[in-house]
C-alpha cells in the first residue's frame, strides 16, 4: 500500500517538514475523505514551528507526523499502524492527536482510552448558507453588510502574484492592532509560498486601499473548501461579514461546504463561529494508553 518515501526517514529518526516533500504528501492528503483540517500539507507546513512538527515512516512506508505541545503527540492520517507499531508510539508519545470518528472506533476496541477534541472540532457551513445569509438566523449579518457597503466603497479581486504585497500590508496590520501574534507567522509564510502551496484566495480593497484578504485550498475530496487564513483591518464595519460572504458567493458550487477550522476553546471565537449557524463538524478525538 505504501511506498518507499525519499526525504522521509523511517521510525525513530524525523525530518523537518519541508518544501521539497509537498509533491510526496500532497497527493496522499487529497485522497483524505475526513477533512479535518490539520490535514493537508499546507497546515502541516506553515503550522510546523507551531506544533514542532516531525514527519516519519513505518517500516512499509506509512507516514506519520509527530508534534509536540505541553506533551509529544502522534497523528496517523492516512490509516492506524498495526497493534505492535502502534504500541511503539504510545510508548514515545504521550497522546495520538487528530484521530478521525473511524480511528476513534478502532482504538478504544484495541483498549486505548478515546476522548472527543472539542477544541479542536472543525465547524463546517453550506456553501450556500454562508453566501446568500437568507433568512432570520442571518438578519444581523446582513446588516452588518450592508453598513459596510452604504458606507465604503469596495472592489474584490482573485489573489495572486501582484496582490500579495498589498496582503502582506493587511495582514502587518492586523497584527499591530492585536497583542499577541496569533498566526501571524503562518500567515506571512502562506502568502509569501501562494503560488508554491497552491492557496487561492481573495483580497478586498475599499478607496484603493487593500483592506481585507482569504486564503485557503480545497479538501474532502473536493467537495469543501477551508479557510486558513482570514484578515481585516479595523475601521471598517461590516467587513469581516461582508468579505465572509463574497468569498463564498464566489466559491464554485462544486463546495458543497466550507471549513472554518476549529475555535480553540476560546469563547469569543466558539460565539462567533456558532453565530454563523454551522451544519455540522469534522470530529477530531485524542487517544491515549490506558
Amino acid at each position: 500500500m505504501y511506498n518507499c518515501h525519499i526525504m522521509i526517514p523511517f521510525y525513530p529518526r524525523t525530518a523537518e517538514l519541508s518544501l521539497i516533500q509537498r509533491p510526496t504528501l500532497h497527493p496522499l492528503f487529497q485522497q483524505l475523505p475526513d477533512g479535518i483540517s490539520e490535514f493537508t500539507f499546507v497546515n502541516l507546513y506553515l503550522f510546523r514551528k507551531t506544533h514542532n512538527y516531525l514527519v516519519t515512516q513505518l517500516e512499509g512506508g506509512q507516514i506519520i507526523f509527530l508534534g509536540q505541545d505541553q506533551q509529544p503527540f502522534f497523528m496517523a492520517p492516512f490509516g492506524l499502524p498495526d497493534p505492535g507499531a502502534l504500541n511503539k508510539l504510545f510508548a514515545r508519545h504521550h497522546s495520538m492527536k487528530c484521530v478521525s470518528e473511524s480511528q476513534a472506533g478502532k482504538l478504544q476496541t484495541l483498549g486505548y482510552r478515546v476522548k472527543e477534541d472539542r477544541d479542536n472540532f472543525d465547524y463546517l457551513y453550506r456553501r450556500r448558507d454562508l453566501a446568500e445569509l437568507t433568512g432570520r438566523k442571518f438578519s444581523k449579518k446582513r446588516n452588518l453588510i450592508k453598513a459596510f457597503l452604504n458606507n465604503f466603497d469596495y472592489e474584490g479581486r482573485p489573489l495572486l502574484d501582484e496582490h500579495i504585497p498589498d496582503a502582506l500590508n493587511v495582514l502587518q496590520q492586523w497584527r499591530s492592532e492585536r497583542d499577541t501574534p496569533g498566526d501571524y507567522e503562518a500567515a506571512r509564510e502562506g502568502l509569501e509560498n501562494c503560488e508554491e502551496l497552491q492557496l487561492c484566495g481573495g483580497i478586498y480593497y475599499s478607496d484603493g486601499r487593500p483592506v481585507a484578504f482569504t486564503l485557503g485550498e480545497e479538501n474532502m475530496l473536493g467537495r469543501s473548501f477551508i479557510i486558513h487564513f482570514e484578515k481585516a483591518v479595523s475601521g471598517y464595519k461590516g467587513l469581516w461579514q461582508f468579505v465572509n460572504q463574497a468569498f463564498a458567493s464566489i466559491l464554485p458550487p462544486t463546495y458543497e461546504t466550507i471549513n472554518r477550522e476549529q475555535d480553540l476553546g476560546e469563547e469569543g471565537l466558539r460565539s462567533a463561529k456558532m453565530s454563523y449557524k454551522p451544519i455540522g463538524f469534522v470530529r477530531k478525538y485524542r487517544a491515549e494508553a490506558q
